[in-house]
């Protein structure tokens, strides 16, 4: 038989794709194989049992069976014909992967298969931008349905297409999977491939986190997704944006948001949702109460529909950010929310993201007066009329305003901040941050000083604020008398 002469040149075929793999510059080449291999078949013969599959080999069992990982890896490349990439080859016993814009294209993703499917290290895989088409898509499915390992893994941006995703959504349908996290954003997901992630993910306990950003998913596609929030207990994070909801679609969510007791992000901007939208939400965010952050920037939202949005945030308990940027709102639609928070005495709000909203000094003692009962909440807003010709009002730094209370009363940054940082790791929420800088007494600091402060100790927008970096240095420790004799006998 020929394979046993494919087998005798593996060691001189696998030296040479190392040498490849450090001369190249991690890509592959792909061309037309004239022989393919199953994944099944590339991890069962490792034990002993193959899979029934169309895609075989000549002798899978003489080609596959004993070897494992790199080696394994090195095979798949010979028979796709492709050439390895060495940085998968250096971090294959590491828990995360990053193949980003590697050109792998389907062979390429085939053979990063076939090495995965019995690895029980990388728990993480990035995949984004490699034209792996629906091929590929394929057999990172029927990798996942034997991997129990892989828990978060992007493949975004890969043109998978329909056939692509009817193979994704098998696999999350079957619960065959330990993903945790998938990222789906622009693979050309239509409105058939609706109902393929709707059904998928009514029944699936493991999925949290879903990104289908940048999709052609459409207003019956938002009904068919709102169907499935109404059951999925498990799904805590969707990301939506960048499709075509629209209004239709925007209700269709909104009647699932108002029986889901899992979703806790859910981002739709960039879907023109409207003042419809924006109602069908207020009318989810009245009954709904797990939802914390809402992102529905630039959805073509006025004043009326911040007004019919405000129906829902005057009841709610729950939801904390609220964005809404690049939505043409005027100073009317900023005071109606705001306002609806002061109505609410169950309000959880924390942040109001309004950046392109023009506001007055009317508006700001609004604010102010509200802080002064809700001083964790904070708002994101535009310039102040009247301000923008002139200097703005200046204010103290204030870190220096504490650094001088410190050495004042010869204290440190401990001695103020553990009255909030209770576990003494040097890291409090934003929120409580806020509240407690607001209510204490001791140092006189305003809302805006406040929010300067929160920027510095959190410019990543975390949503914690880290003053460790700000630790003084703790005097070196003086010996005891016995190691200071200790340490003269040893001196020559």
């Amino acid at each position: 038989m020929e394979n046993e002469s494919k087998k005798d040149a593996g060691g001189d075929t696998e030296n040479k794709s190392e040498e490849d793999a450090g001369q190249n510059e991690e890509t592959s080449e792909i061309s037309d194989a004239p022989e393919s291999v199953s994944l099944a078949d590339a991890s069962a013969e490792k034990a002993t049992q193959g899979s029934d599959t169309d895609l075989k080999v000549e002798d899978p069992e003489k080609a596959f069976a004993r070897i494992t990982g790199t080696d394994l890896y090195l095979e798949a490349c010979r028979l796709m014909e492709v050439v390895p990439v060495s940085h998968f080859i250096q971090n294959l016993a590491k828990p995360y992967i990053n193949l980003n814009h590697h050109g792998l294209g389907p062979k390429g993703v085939k053979a990063i298969a076939i090495a995965l499917v019995s690895n029980a290290t990388v728990t993480h895989l990035e995949l984004e931008d490699n034209y792996i088409l629906a091929e590929g898509a394929i057999c990172i499915a029927e990798m996942l349905r034997e991997n129990s390992s892989l828990q978060k893994l992007n493949i975004s941006n890969n043109h998978l297409d329909t056939a692509g995703a009817a193979a994704i959504a098998g696999l999350l349908l079957d619960n065959m999977s330990y993903l945790h996290a998938l990222q789906l954003s622009g693979n050309n997901f239509g409105e058939e491939t609706a109902p393929f992630f709707a059904e998928a993910l009514m029944g699936n306990y493991q999925v949290k986190e879903l990104d289908l950003s940048h999709n052609e998913f459409s207003e019956n596609g938002g009904q068919l997704l709102g169907q499935m929030l109404a059951s999925n207990a498990t799904l805590e994070i969707l990301d939506l944006s960048w499709n075509h909801l629209r209004r239709k679609g925007t209700v269709g969510l909104g009647t699932g948001l108002r029986g889901n007791v899992a979703l806790k992000i859910l981002n739709l901007s960039w879907n023109g949702i409207g003042n419809e939208g924006a109602l069908a939400l207020g009318e989810a965010l009245k009954v709904n109460n797990v939802l914390v952050h809402l992102d529905i920037s630039n959805n073509q939202i006025n004043n009326e529909g911040a007004k019919k949005l405000c129906r829902g945030l005057e009841v709610n308990g729950k939801l904390k950010i609220l964005k809404m940027a690049s939505n043409p709102l005027t100073l009317e639609g900023a005071t109606a929310l705001v306002t609806s928070v002061r109505k609410n005495p169950k309000s959880m709000m924390e942040e109001i993201n309004i950046p392109n909203v023009l506001v007055n000094e009317t508006f700001i003692k609004l604010l102010d007066l509200v802080c002064q009962t809700r001083p964790e909440l904070d708002v994101i807003y535009g310039e102040v009329e009247g301000h923008i010709a002139k200097f703005p009002k200046q204010h103290p730094n204030p870190m220096k305003v504490i650094q001088n209370y410190l050495k004042e009363h010869n204290l440190q940054l401990w001695d103020f901040f553990r009255n909030i940082d209770k576990d003494g790791n040097m890291k409090i929420p934003v929120a409580a941050f806020r509240r407690a800088m607001m209510q204490q007494s001791r140092i006189p600091l305003d809302r805006v000083q406040t929010g300067e402060l929160v920027r510095k100790l959190d410019p990543n927008r975390t949503g914690v604020v880290d003053y460790s970096h700000l630790q003084e240095p703790k005097p070196a420790q003086k010996p005891v008398e016995g190691e200071i004799e200790e340490e003269k006998k040893e001196e020559p």
